[in-house]
């Protein structure tokens, strides 16, 4: 599909530089297009299929975003950016043009990996409950994980939503688990610990696929996936 843009608003997405800084770049002749100079910030070109260069600089054009972030509590898996505690708004500046969305949700006071994008069909291949892409959770609960938690996680927990599929339940520590999950349904992991008379005190992602999260990835930090690791998400 043609994606059809001014050259302005293709610039201020794939760049940190403003349309007012643009319409500079341009008057002074620094912008060129599949290697002819730009003239007017009303040009223009389909995005899919241009090489852009500002002065000497190649620009890489980027038609999807991954990012990977180190969630903190307090934020909401929200594109609602008027809220400040949208998750959203941890992004830097130059990401915030390019209409991305959490792929998933995770709640208000669960920390850990979240991937934001603006791949819809990238985001059903990791979310969507017939691609059996795991999640990993750290948990800590206020009473002792015990073995017929364990059990009952394997067989598969009944919600009033259904029954929940079969999960892996990890013993740790005598308040600590960790949980993996191949769905992801509304605040299971604390209605699953519920049935057993628990209480979730904290919730931590750590893995989506085969991807775990980065040991340098501080909390509230946000950088771009590799590719390698784009790869690693959707493996089973």
């Amino acid at each position: 599909m043609n994606i059809i843009k001014r050259i302005d608003r293709i610039i201020s997405e794939q760049t940190n530089y403003s349309r007012k800084e643009i319409k500079k770049l341009i008057s002074r002749g620094l912008i060129y297009v599949n290697n002819k100079q730009v003239k007017k910030t009303e040009c223009k070109f389909d995005e899919k299929d241009i090489s852009l260069k500002i002065g000497a600089e190649e620009i890489d054009i980027k038609n999807h975003i991954y990012l990977i972030l180190n969630k903190p509590k307090g934020f909401v898996s929200t594109t609602d950016v008027i809220k400040e505690n949208s998750v959203l708004n941890l992004l830097p500046e130059r990401y915030k043009k390019r209409n991305l969305f959490p792929a998933g949700r995770l709640d208000k006071d669960t920390t850990g990996l979240m991937i934001i994008t603006n791949d819809g069909q990238f985001a059903h291949n990791i979310l969507a409950p017939n691609k059996h892409v795991k999640k990993v959770y750290e948990v800590k609960i206020d009473i002792p994980v015990s073995s017929i938690m364990k059990e009952g996680f394997e067989k598969g927990i009944k919600l009033n939503d259904g029954v929940c599929k079969p999960a892996i339940l990890n013993i740790k520590e005598k308040y600590t688990a960790e949980v993996i999950l191949s769905e992801g349904r509304y605040h299971q992991i604390k209605r699953m610990f519920g049935c057993y008379g628990a209480k979730v005190i904290e919730l931590n992602r750590i893995c989506i696929g085969n991807l775990y999260l980065p040991e340098n990835l501080k909390i509230g930090d946000v950088r771009e996936l590799t590719e390698n690791e784009l790869l690693m998400i959707q493996e089973k």
